[in-house]
């Protein structure tokens, strides 16, 4: 019961980096996430910085990226 806890609360409070790019990839998010740790610790840290890039990224992307995209010539309507 405690290990679902502490899992739980990394759900809720992760940036969730990991999980947009398993969605997006269409890989399980555990392997994502044990490939991150894996690589840490094998580049003593460095992902870590490129891990916060990207939930910075994620969580301005709605402020950066227009809410509506413009139309390609090659969209069918």
């Amino acid at each position: 019961m405690g290990l679902e806890k502490i899992y739980s609360l990394l759900e809720k409070n992760a940036f969730g980096v990991c999980s947009y790019f398993g969605n997006k990839w269409g890989v399980p998010v555990f392997k994502i996430r044990l490939s991150f740790i894996y690589l840490t610790f094998l580049t003593l840290g460095s992902p870590i910085v490129i891990y916060f890039v990207f939930a910075l990224v994620l969580d301005y992307k709605d402020f950066i990226l227009p809410k509506s995209k413009r139309k390609s010539i090659w969209d069918i309507e």
